[in-house]
């Protein structure tokens, strides 16, 4: 693998694309878990899907069972899906749990911070304790999270480094939008399922070229000409607008703004890749997050997520801001299981980059590359 990926490490007037096999195999998708998901961090979920204390939320992370929890402190934390017994998943759907996180199968309870604290009969009927169980060393296995613009990651190999860290200059970059965020789950949540490998939604993301053929009316005010590129290679990399147009309910009014925004942000928006699978917006009245869920290497599911820079807005004018949003959106469905589709052709060499428009994308495919290539395999 490391011979096929040299050539897209070059620069960008000869180099080329991931090979086609990044995007069709399902050895080179199970291959992709450990360098480039589990030895990074990875949303799963926002908090706002979780907003009241005992709020539990399952997911299937690449084929490890993990759940999202908001303690009895408030806190989020993400556990491994299992009982520390025999193996039974824990949380089958989204609910909130007011008491113990109770086994089905056996009745083995957990408080909201992981701890066993209950074993029923485990040293015979009515005996609720046994000498060979160890409520302190079985508790549940907590997986590293951390929660950033809304969005809950995690790292499960738990060797990255610390978030804040790792994605320093992002998080300095976006520092005025460093507020609460504010959302309705009813209208302002939208989720697209795209016959496309997840990394062909983000390479899409990440470049305006484009705009001018796959979004004509998002083009027609904001346009290709006044679009900028974002690059910070081994970090993200995306795109920016110079030209944002707040919209309108039928009487006028906007959403509130994020305060005390620097006067860039009047007319400028940005939309940056968070890797490997973290799409953000920011917008002087509102962000989104897009969190890609991959199912297979040619199934991807969006979940996109709107999100307010206060709690008081209009139902009307949210529901016509994820109207708005979802058209784009869903233009570009047609675009990238296009690209999908010509992934089956053995002739196809990874394409080129225009030295003047992809150098977001070539970021992208450099960060696979590199990923691929000097990451170890986790430990499982």
């Amino acid at each position: 693998m490391a011979t096929e990926l040299s050539q897209v490490l070059k620069p960008i007037e000869s180099a080329n694309g991931l090979p086609n096999a990044h995007y069709t195999s399902q050895s080179v998708y199970d291959a992709e878990r450990d360098p480039l998901w589990f030895r990074n961090w990875a949303g799963i979920c926002t908090e706002a899907e979780l907003p009241e204390i005992g709020d539990a939320r399952p997911v299937d992370f690449l084929g490890v069972p993990l759940f999202a929890m908001r303690g009895k402190d408030g806190k989020i934390r993400v556990f491994q899906n299992v009982c520390r017994h025999r193996g039974m998943i824990l949380v089958t759907e989204p609910q909130r749990i007011e008491g113990a996180i109770r086994c089905p199968y056996h009745s083995w309870c957990y408080s909201h911070e992981g701890k066993l604290v209950a074993t029923p009969h485990v040293g015979g009927p009515g005996q609720n304790a046994h000498p060979g169980i160890n409520k302190e060393q079985l508790g549940l296995l907590e997986v590293r999270s951390h929660v950033w613009m809304g969005v809950v990651f995690v790292n499960l190999s738990g060797n990255a480094p610390d978030f804040a860290e790792m994605h320093a200059q992002l998080i300095a970059r976006w520092s005025e939008f460093d507020h609460p965020l504010y959302t309705n789950l009813e209208d302002s949540k939208i989720t697209l399922t795209c016959r496309t490998n997840w990394k062909l939604a983000v390479e899409n993301y990440c470049e305006s070229y484009h705009l001018p053929w796959v979004h004509p009316g998002l083009n027609s005010y904001s346009r290709l000409e006044d679009h900028y590129h974002i690059e910070v290679p081994g970090q993200f990399s995306g795109q920016g607008t110079e030209v944002y147009r707040q919209i309108e309910d039928e009487d006028g009014s906007r959403f509130p703004d994020f305060p005390d925004l620097s006067k860039k942000w009047d007319t400028a928006g940005e939309y940056i890749t968070l890797a490997p699978n973290v799409m953000f917006g920011v917008q002087r009245d509102h962000t989104f997050a897009i969190i890609l869920e991959p199912k297979g290497p040619m199934l991807t599911v969006e979940h996109i997520h709107l999100l307010y820079a206060s709690p008081n807005t209009s139902e009307r004018l949210r529901k016509k801001n994820a109207e708005q949003w979802e058209v784009v959106f869903v233009e570009d469905i047609g675009v990238v299981e296009g690209m999908q589709a010509a992934r089956g052709a053995p002739g196809f060499d990874g394409g080129r980059f225009s030295p003047a428009m992809d150098g977001p994308t070539l970021a992208f495919h450099q960060w696979v590359a590199r990923q691929m290539t000097e990451n170890a395999p986790a430990t499982e």
